[in-house]
């Protein structure tokens, strides 16, 4: 299992400039990628904006978007761009986990129902697939230097539907950043929803676990998930939040288990020394498993 770290983007308070230091940080700690999730109104990073600046800084990491909302993004040629400029920039390291979004709030400031969100991201990829094909023009000729077949593409979601498109669409499904049973029940269906398809290999099953560690780790935690929350969301987001080494390994040895190939931590806290701590909690889980073999 490659195991990355989320990007600081949506801590509350953060400092935008430290953004670039910090995936700097998480590759030169041997992080495999640095993600980011979505949200447009909340006090957060744009998260294309987030990975662009984390490009600049990073040149082996992947950067993940866990996922990146599009039922609400109403321009699916300049998503296509944005993506692709990413994508270009970091030579060749954006992979785009895609889900419809499920905040009304950010529905309704872009002007965009909640109901058809559906259609819409069927809709958007083919016409995503036609920019990067370099089959739109205007003056001065085709789009041409935009990355055919790239980014790579996941797809988050929790119905059939969902994990069809997962196994159909894409290189395979981003479950949820809580619930075991959720990762459970969707990594079967997608991996059912795969073989069906005739597809070779394994699909890819990413997800994702908010962190805290060092002193006041609990604390800091709380704080973080009641504002991004809310009181009604909390207990739900906390029952799955890892404030500590020994929760670490416990979840690694869980996700592992349940066939988990890529897992980004989220921090509650855009304190640097959170990439360390998380390194080194890492490195004896690590270090465990090969003493046991």
């Amino acid at each position: 299992m490659k195991v990355g770290i989320g990007l600081p983007a949506a801590v509350p308070g953060v400092d935008a400039t430290t953004i670039g230091t910090w995936a700097a940080e998480a590759e030169g700690a041997g992080f495999a990628s640095v993600g980011v999730i979505d949200r447009l109104v909340y006090d957060n990073l744009e998260p294309l904006t987030a990975l662009a600046a984390a490009a600049a800084r990073t040149e082996r990491v992947e950067l993940l978007t866990t996922v990146l909302n599009v039922g609400w993004r109403a321009n699916p040629v300049l998503l296509a761009k944005q993506l692709a400029s990413v994508d270009l920039l970091s030579g060749g390291r954006l992979t785009a986990g895609l889900g419809l979004g499920g905040w009304p709030e950010d529905f309704a400031a872009s002007h965009v129902p909640t109901s058809g969100a559906g259609a819409r991201l069927r809709a958007t990829l083919t016409t995503m697939r036609r920019v990067w094909a370099g089959e739109l023009s205007g003056q001065g000729g085709p789009m041409t230097r935009l990355p055919a077949g790239r980014p790579g593409l996941l797809f988050g979601g929790l119905v059939p539907a969902a994990h069809q498109r997962a196994a159909t669409e894409g290189q395979g499904w981003v479950a949820p950043l809580m619930g075991r049973q959720l990762l459970a029940d969707g990594t079967a269906a997608v991996r059912q929803a795969w073989a069906d398809a005739g597809r070779g290999g394994e699909p890819r099953i990413v997800t994702g676990r908010y962190f805290s560690l060092g002193s006041s780790a609990g604390a800091v935690a709380d704080e973080y998930l009641r504002h991004y929350y809310g009181e009604a969301g909390f207990p739900i987001a906390r029952a799955d939040t890892l404030t500590s080494t020994e929760q670490i390994e416990d979840e690694l040895d869980h996700l592992i288990e349940a066939g988990v190939s890529d897992l980004v931590l989220y921090p509650s806290s855009a304190d640097l020394d959170q990439v360390a701590l998380l390194a080194a909690a890492l490195d004896r889980h690590a270090s465990r498993l090969v003493a046991a073999r």
